[in-house]
């Protein structure tokens, strides 16, 4: 059993991020009275200030800004005394006005001699690039067809004798008849695997594909591509009502674009088009299973981490998310850049408020104006709803710290690291430069896990305060907690703890290559996460358009 971490174990009662702050962050509960070491000068909180939370450094008065990791992240709306907490009834959204330095020519490359030459072991796919891990997905092209989804992954996973929820039914059992289940235990998967060279099957399920504008059936169409000619997956199933906006021929150009050559096999059914719904099962299960038989001939290979794509998110953030866990994927990320990688860094609502500082990394004035427009756009667009980027925190957000939207998008944007931007891409656009790459999606977790797939993230490193389960149908997602503690007590969902850097106890540094090679031998099928664990395997288009 992990031991809880006491508030006492941690080396310094509060810190502050950047030189230009004037704030600092209480890493543990602090009590009204105390004194706090801000160098050399002290200072006495002027009340309790809980963990996470930010306190004045000084005085502020009505409309004076905030600043925090070296930004402002928002505007006293009433007078704040020295040593008071910053709050949602005393600050305000805001974000700074400057324009963009001179752009980087050069950036301070990590040191990443430990992994040079290193690889993984994937699946090398005919067009070239590499997969992580090596599944079958059947998808519906509109969400009539949920149910025949549903009828298929029962009926596969019966057939495999696969069934990740047994213990439960079990436990179901149990609690109905109020004694001990005496069905005979299932073999487990890994009792007897038919097709041991492969992670599985996959079903997504969605709301939609019709009922929407042609411009939503045709990211959706876009978004299906991507995940079926993903280095992940071997093949797909395609199930089609027929009518929807949603149409085959939509999709099929989707996929030509990705795959021109046509070397993914994929197989469409339309039900309106097919004489019976038994007739339709029975054709797509035999596709699945032929499917399933050719792609356990494909084995793991070694790859260059070149090969490797991290898509990086954050959910269910907390006020230490932006000082150990998000800087700390910003450090992996910058290592694997080194190493030839790429890294997808999403959500637009939290990089609001640090735009000027990622523009400055823009390898070059293209990349940084489609940046611009993209930015513009989104924010245009949710005007129009009556929406701003400033609702974006969440009320567990607010709870633990991130008092602003631009406050969350300063630590949010930490998982960028500092290597150079290469690229911008829309909502659905593959990325095909290495190196960092901005990928435009929403803040919703699950909706950007997503897109981050579908762009062609192979792995993606997650980062949660307040604990999430979130996973991907086709890609391994790595949970890293900001807190040991939030660690300790959800430890079936987290993969890496970051708390020790809030501790004092490790650094930045260091973690990071611990947290790489957590990467590398979870891209080469060594470490299973823990996502994948409990098949939490999450798949929730953007829906950017109107219902109609």
């Amino acid at each position: 059993m992990s031991q809880t971490i006491a508030s006492d174990t941690f080396l310094r009662p509060s810190l502050r991020v950047h030189a230009a702050d004037n704030v600092h962050v209480a890493l543990k509960d602090l009590p009204a009275g105390t004194e706090i070491d801000d160098n050399g000068r002290r200072i006495r909180l002027a009340e309790a200030i809980r963990h996470k939370h930010k306190f004045a450094l000084q005085a502020l008065a009505e409309g004076d800004l905030v600043i925090m990791y070296g930004v402002t992240v928002g505007r006293v709306t009433r007078p704040i005394a020295e040593g008071g907490a910053i709050t949602t009834d005393n600050l305000e959204h805001s974000t700074d006005s400057g324009q963009a330095q001179a752009r980087r020519e050069h950036w301070d490359v990590p040191d990443v001699s430990h992994f040079q030459g290193a690889t993984f072991d994937g699946y090398h796919r005919p067009d070239g690039r590499v997969g992580t891990a090596n599944v079958w997905v059947v998808v519906p092209l509109v969400f009539c067809e949920n149910r025949n989804i549903e009828v298929l992954r029962q009926c596969v996973a019966d057939a495999l004798g696969e069934d990740p929820y047994r213990d439960y039914k079990r436990m179901a059992r149990e609690l109905l008849h109020g004694q001990p289940d005496s069905t005979p235990a299932e073999k487990t998967v890994h009792d007897e695997r038919l097709f041991p060279n492969v992670d599985g099957v996959r079903f997504l399920t969605h709301t939609l594909g019709c009922g929407g504008t042609d411009d939503d059936a045709l990211a959706l169409c876009r978004l299906l591509a991507g995940y079926i000619c993903h280095p992940n997956v071997a093949g797909a199933t395609v199930l089609s009502l027929g009518c929807q906006k949603a149409q085959i021929d939509m999709l099929r150009q989707a996929v030509a674009e990705r795959d021109p050559e046509g070397l993914r096999p994929v197989h469409y059914f339309e039900q309106q088009a097919s004489r019976s719904e038994d007739s339709l099962i029975r054709e797509a299960l035999s596709t699945i299973f032929e499917g399933l038989k050719a792609a356990n001939q494909i084995t793991r290979q070694p790859a260059p981490l070149s090969e490797l794509s991290i898509g990086v998110e954050c959910g269910g953030s907390d006020g230490f998310s932006g000082l150990s866990a998000n800087p700390l994927v910003g450090a992996v990320v910058d290592r694997l850049v080194a190493l030839g990688g790429s890294g997808i860094l999403s959500e637009f609502p939290e990089l609001c408020g640090v735009e000027h500082e990622l523009i400055a990394r823009c390898r070059d004035d293209q990349v940084a104006e489609r940046f611009r427009t993209l930015m513009d756009a989104y924010q245009k667009h949710a005007a129009a709803v009556g929406a701003h980027f400033s609702m974006n925190p969440s009320p567990g957000n607010v709870r633990d710290g991130l008092i602003t939207d631009a406050m969350k998008s300063a630590g949010a944007a930490k998982k960028g690291g500092d290597s150079p931007i290469v690229d911008v891409l829309d909502y659905t656009e593959p990325a095909m430069r290495q190196g960092l790459n901005l990928l435009c999606t929403p803040g919703n977790d699950v909706e950007s896990t997503t897109a981050l797939v579908g762009s062609g993230a192979n792995l993606v490193i997650f980062t949660t305060g307040l604990g999430t389960p979130t996973g991907n149908p086709i890609a391994p997602v790595l949970k890293v907690s900001s807190n040991s503690e939030m660690a300790q007590r959800l430890p079936d969902i987290i993969d890496f703890d970051a708390g020790p850097i809030i501790r004092g106890e490790a650094q930045i540094a260091e973690l990071a290559d611990k947290l790489l090679q957590m990467c590398i031998d979870t891209a080469s099928g060594r470490y299973q996460p823990k996502a994948v664990q409990l098949t939490q395997y999450d798949f929730i288009p953007w829906k950017r358009g109107v219902s109609l």
